[in-house]
């Protein structure tokens, strides 16, 4: 029922999709529906919900992991300066791959349904949280990069780079989810003010960060 209605809310739009179409698109009777899930608003939340909580879960332990700045740097700052950035670096560039391999992963772009006005609805408060925990987790890492400039604004902005390049990465041909996580990553750190050099160092240190 799930990938019935990931198909015809992205291709036939939310709005002209009636539960019956969904249940006929599954091979089911409309009550069959009704035995899962209340209606279409419930049916939407679990979709969406399902494309914020594993990079939710991962960001969340990955933030744990690195620790705090003066953690990542030592006791004696000018034993190394650069550590808690080095770290940081590491941790956004493994979690904007991770995000951006998920979404581009499904077999839809459900990212394009987060902007339906019926998500500013109290149904999808709970995947609006989840959403906003998760950016919590980006501006987090991104301010340890570069605290300069509106926080807020620059960690739309890093948002909106991951999860509109895995939009933009579906419309351009086939990849792999891998190699679209790779880049929209790189990105991710291009924005946040890194050199080539840094990003290839990121990359390999988020080897260790990233599930196999």
């Amino acid at each position: 029922m799930l990938a019935a209605a990931a198909e015809l809310f992205t291709v036939n739009g939310y709005a002209a999709t009636t539960t019956r179409a969904v249940a006929d698109r599954a091979g089911l009777r409309q009550a069959s529906l009704y035995h899962y899930f209340a209606g279409k608003e419930d049916i939407l939340a679990s979709l969406l919900e399902s494309t914020v909580e594993p990079s939710l879960a991962f960001a969340t332990e990955l933030l744990a992991g690195l620790g705090t700045p003066a953690e990542a740097a030592g006791e004696d700052a000018g034993e190394d300066e650069d550590a808690g950035e080095d770290e940081a670096a590491a941790g956004l560039w493994a979690l904007a791959a991770f995000d951006a391999e998920l979404l581009f992963g499904g077999l839809y772009n459900l990212g394009a349904l987060y902007q339906l006005p019926e998500v500013r609805g109290e149904r999808f408060a709970e995947f609006r949280r989840s959403r906003g925990a998760l950016k919590s987790v980006y501006g987090t890492l991104l301010t340890r990069l570069d605290a300069a400039g509106d926080p807020v604004l620059r960690t739309d902005l890093l948002l909106g780079l991951v999860e509109g390049g895995v939009a933009v990465a579906r419309e351009s041909g086939d990849r792999e989810p891998r190699t679209v996580g790779e880049a929209v990553a790189d990105a991710a750190l291009r924005l946040a003010g890194r050199s080539a050099r840094q990003i290839t160092a990121a990359r390999t240190a988020a080897a260790r960060l990233r599930p196999a």
